[in-house]
């Protein structure tokens, strides 16, 4: 897994409260047991017309927000099903934090583990977000502001904070479990292996007294 320490990325804007997960992966994509093909299938039927071709409204198909990590949505995200597809369709698109005011428990849950920041802000700091996604969305896709640093967002996940393009700063929450495991890329088997020597040492010491009791 992939480190997480810091992200500097725009937004990709999906407005929309309690999303499920049904709607970010829909339940035909869950025959397969591994990630392949889950990028294809993030929010399919918001991105695509009844014969497949791409809606050209939606932000995933607009060149404008290609190649950013960072996905703004409104209240309640990952509602629903507690499908572990979900949080792997955003991977599988490059997409490494969402941002909501926020989360349902099991899809946080999974996303984590998975290497998928959940980052829940308050409700102001989200009404500027969704105020600059705003902003950028009428500006022209061809202008020299389009890409600029006047967009960009930075979540820094060792002081939990999300910095605006005006510098200024929110804190979001994290278990230290969790923030831990992603800031050295690792999941929770990593987590244990790294004390494998401690676990040898007990195991070993476990066998030569089965009761717990020395024998004196």
């Amino acid at each position: 897994m992939q480190p997480f320490t810091t992200l500097t990325s725009a937004l990709i804007p999906v407005p929309y409260n309690d999303i499920d997960t049904d709607q970010i992966i829909p339940a035909r994509y869950l025959k397969v047991t591994d990630k392949n093909g889950l990028a294809e299938g993030l929010f399919a039927r918001w991105r695509y017309q009844a014969d497949g071709t791409p809606k050209p409204d939606f932000p995933l198909n607009q060149p404008r927000y290609q190649g950013r990590q960072i996905l703004l949505a409104g209240d309640n995200f990952g509602c629903g099903s507690s499908r572990e597809h979900a949080p792997w369709a955003l991977m599988a698109s490059n997409i490494r934090a969402v941002i909501s005011t926020s989360f349902a428990d099991i899809f946080r849950n999974n996303a984590l583990k998975n290497g998928l920041l959940p980052v829940q802000v308050d409700k102001q700091t989200h009404s500027r977000l969704m105020a600059l996604a705003e902003e950028e969305a009428g500006s022209s896709p061809w202008s020299d502001s389009a890409n600029s640093e006047k967009w960009l967002v930075t979540i820094d996940l060792a002081t939990q904070t999300l910095t605006l393009p005006d510098s200024t700063k929110a804190f979001f929450p994290i278990e230290s479990f969790h923030k831990t495991c992603l800031l050295k890329g690792i999941d929770s088997l990593g987590y244990i292996f790294e004390f494998s020597d401690q676990i040898e040492t007990y195991e070993r010491s476990d066998r030569a007294y089965p009761f717990g009791v020395k024998k004196v």
